[in-house]
């Protein structure tokens, strides 16, 4: 059940602006302490859209003039919309904020043809959980991330080939298909699920990486490679010897969309070419998404690559209904 809206018109939802900057790491600030902090004052500069960008607005919810409330919508197809970012100022929830941010995002998707909006909550944010279920969403999927380490002498038994035709073929048989909901993780937007087509498999085969595995049945697993990434790993405060300040520590990520396989020979196999591909990358760590089932969970320790602790989840819904 949504919370009565008891703070009326003095609430307003307009677009985001750069000058709204202070006031969001205000209300952010205090989000998750125990988990390192919130992520959006990092990067609330390079997130803000421009004026006249079509495919994506960051709304702003105020009370009385107050920063209350932000959330992002973003257009991954012509069809899928991608919602993120909510947060709430602790002076303004569970009085209809969220709400009235998610009912923003949904007319504005609407107006640009989509048919489904989707989000992802970290598996342990039962708040936020709860909030969007009280604003009509509904669980899709869940997944979590495995971790071989980049290694260019990585080997495995079953034959992995870079043929789009033959990683699509798979996908399109897989369970881990059929439990992700066709979904992969989008190759532009960060943190972000789409479903994935055969002609994403024959994009990523020319600008980044598709993988085949093959064993003496057939096909037997596929992944592909979405992005690299810089992550700042420690910051520029400290002074060298010189009296310098030194540069923030970064450490590059290979990202892969998904990862599915037959059996743990097939995922041993799979993880020694992203193991290779990301040594060739540069790579200093990967993540693989993988669907949250307890076999796809076992077989990554089985395989010999790391794990991440906890699962998350997607949410979406249905944005032709009434």
């Amino acid at each position: 059940m949504v919370p009565d809206l008891d703070i009326g018109s003095a609430l307003e939802i307009r677009r985001a602006t750069h000058d709204d900057y202070e006031a969001v790491v205000d209300f952010t600030s205090d989000i998750w302490p125990d988990r390192g902090g919130d992520y959006i004052p990092e990067i609330y500069h390079d997130w803000l859209e421009d004026e006249d960008d079509e495919d994506r607005k960051t709304f702003l919810a105020t009370v009385d003039g107050e920063a209350a409330g932000i959330v992002q919508a973003v257009m991954l197809t012509p069809d899928e919309a991608w919602f993120q970012g909510m947060r709430v100022s602790a002076d303004h929830r569970r009085r209809g904020v969220s709400h009235r941010l998610t009912e923003a995002c949904f007319e504005w998707a609407r107006e640009r043809g989509a048919t489904v909006g989707r989000i992802m909550i970290f598996s342990w944010n039962a708040v936020s959980i709860g909030a969007a279920r009280a604003s009509g969403y509904d669980p899709i999927t869940e997944f979590r991330f495995a971790h071989p380490d980049p290694d260019p002498d990585a080997e495995g038994r079953n034959r992995v080939s870079s043929d789009p035709t033959a990683a699509w073929r798979y996908w399109t048989h897989s369970d881990a298909r059929e439990q992700l909901n066709g979904l992969g993780l989008d190759p532009e937007e960060s943190w972000a699920v789409r479903e994935l087509t055969r002609e994403d498999f024959e994009r990523f085969a020319d600008e980044s990486a598709v993988f085949a595995v093959r064993n003496a049945d057939g096909l037997a697993g596929t992944a592909y490679r979405s992005r690299t990434y810089e992550r700042t790993v420690g910051n520029g405060d400290d002074a060298d010897s010189s009296g310098d300040d030194t540069e923030p520590e970064t450490e590059t990520w290979a990202e892969y969309g998904v990862g599915a396989w037959e059996d743990v020979e097939a995922a041993r196999s799979l993880f020694a070419a992203i193991a290779r591909d990301a040594a060739d990358c540069g790579a200093d760590k990967t993540r693989v998404l993988i669907p949250e089932t307890a076999r796809y969970v076992c077989d990554v320790p089985y395989a010999g690559a790391g794990i991440s602790e906890e699962p998350d989840f997607v949410l979406g819904i249905d944005l032709t209904a009434d």
